[in-house]
């Protein structure tokens, strides 16, 4: 209290509003993997969490996608089996999809260069990086699916999320390119991970065909055959299906003399160059699928960015057409996504992507890998309870070392209340009025002894009644009877 000595006026300011809480972002990712380079004018940017707001940043301090090598493996008869890429990476083509489908601010921790093998422990070393950083609020690492070794790298960013709170990771599984391999992968998946901290992460498949700027050069393709793994050269095939004898056989016909017996003989040969032509624009077609075929996460994070700004943490990010992508590796029907979605077992519930009709490619699931948890088992209610869990704690701050008395819980209970009142107007919160959609309780006799208040306790019990998405909608249809 003010204390006057002087005849006068004095003018003093009273403040009716509550304490403002500062906004937090929702849907920050961090972006761990391998990069081209790592630096800022000469100073390392591996192992350091870096914000970025765009691709050309990206580009800028972290470089290009990697020159990968693709081997095309051929049957007897030279067509395409199977397409793979030598040791790939795909940190930058996963930033790509992020900003290509809303993405904004994120954060990248690049941990190592395209002269590198991807390993767990060097990826878990960017999780480190990251850890004491505040920004990030989603954790994405595109290479982790490329490691061989258990799960512990997936257990390792759920605890860290567990820890920090307001975190949540989401998970590839290995690229596969049919349903019954995906099956099997999936089971090891759920094997493999363990069961702590599930409620922090989610897992995503099968794997995306991108539309992405990516091409190869028909020299830089390596050919095996599927049998007996030997190597076929480019040059050699050509020579194999006689392409240059046959065009010199076309140039032969078109200058003889033009009789119904040579222009047979000439469109015989044109329609052996062009199933040759076909046979290489399939290798190239196959490459360059191969190339663009791209883990989902990248994208998926981009989603929940966008739909973190246009509606909420509290909508889920599922039923939205992915941008730059033509479909999934496969496509699943709702028969076999079954088993995904709700997994009576272990309760690992995966979140398949799948093609419509009309509607694209689709992210259709939003469970978190805590599947059968009655509380935690959607992503928007996990990631709202977090977002909100951090919110209040930040405004709170500003109340510590005040006194332990009713005023100041007078204080902390009208700020927490007039966040939540927005949030339920916004509609975050269930009820048709704010007692109904939430409760704020602080005071002695209520959360607190007297002996917490002589050890400087403060403590204050919240509950939110929050809105779950509408997962199954089912549609009752009674015939009625004429008269």
């Amino acid at each position: 209290m003010a204390i006057y000595k002087t005849p006068g006026v004095y003018i003093e300011e009273v403040s009716k509003l509550p304490p403002s809480i500062p906004t937090l972002e929702t849907a920050i990712p961090a972006l761990i993997g391998y990069t081209e380079k790592a630096d800022r004018q000469g100073v390392s940017l591996s192992f350091v969490a870096t914000k970025i707001y765009s691709l050309l940043d990206y580009e800028n301090l972290f470089g290009g996608a990697a020159k990968s090598k693709v081997t095309l493996w051929l049957d007897a008869q030279d067509q395409v089996i199977d397409a793979t890429v030598d040791q790939p990476f795909y940190l930058y083509d996963s930033v790509r999809l992020f900003f290509a489908n809303g993405g904004g601010q994120c954060v990248i921790a690049s941990v190592g260069n395209y002269n590198d093998q991807v390993s767990a422990a060097t990826l878990a070393a960017g999780l480190s990086a990251i850890e004491t950083d505040p920004l990030p609020t989603l954790i994405t690492m595109p290479e982790a699916a490329l490691c061989r070794e258990a799960h512990t790298l997936e257990a390792t960013a759920l605890a860290q999320c567990a820890q920090v709170q307001n975190r949540f990771a989401l998970f590839d599984l290995r690229l596969q390119h049919n349903p019954a391999d995906f099956a099997t992968e999936a089971a090891r998946f759920r094997q493999s991970l363990g069961m702590d901290h599930l409620k922090y992460g989610a897992a995503y498949g099968p794997w995306l065909v991108t539309s992405l700027a990516r091409s190869t050069d028909f020299n830089q393709l390596m050919f095996k055959r599927k049998g007996d793994g030997s190597v076929v050269s480019a040059e050699q095939l050509t020579q194999d299906q006689g392409m240059q004898a046959l065009i010199a056989e076309i140039r032969a016909a078109g200058l003889v003399k033009a009789t119904p017996e040579s222009q047979a003989q000439l469109a015989s040969l044109n329609q052996k160059l062009y199933a040759q032509y076909m046979l290489a624009k399939q290798w190239i077609d196959a490459a360059n699928i191969a190339l663009n075929t791209l883990p989902s996460t990248g994208a998926v994070a981009g989603v929940y960015a966008a739909v973190d700004q246009k509606r909420g943490v509290w909508k889920a990010p599922a039923n939205v057409s992915l941008n730059e992508v033509i479909r999934p590796v496969f496509n699943l029907t709702s028969t076999q996504q079954q088993d995904y979605n709700v997994d009576v077992d272990a309760g690992k519930s995966i979140n398949i992507i799948r093609k419509f009709t009309g509607k694209g490619t689709q992210i259709w699931g939003a469970r978190t890998l805590a599947g059968n948890d009655n509380e935690w088992r959607y992503i928007p209610v996990r990631r709202l309870f977090s977002w909100v869990e951090a919110y209040v704690g930040q405004g709170l701050q500003q109340m510590v070392f005040e006194p332990n008395d009713a005023n100041t819980w007078v204080r902390a209970q009208a700020m927490i209340e007039n966040f939540l009142i927005l949030l339920w107007r916004q509609g975050a919160l269930q009820g048709s009025k704010p007692e109904q959609a939430f409760f704020v309780n602080i005071g002695l006799g209520k959360t607190m002894t007297a002996n917490d208040i002589a050890q400087g306790l403060m403590r204050i019990e919240m509950g939110m009644a929050v809105v779950r998405p509408a997962e199954f909608i089912i549609l009752k249809l009674t015939v009625k009877q004429a008269g």
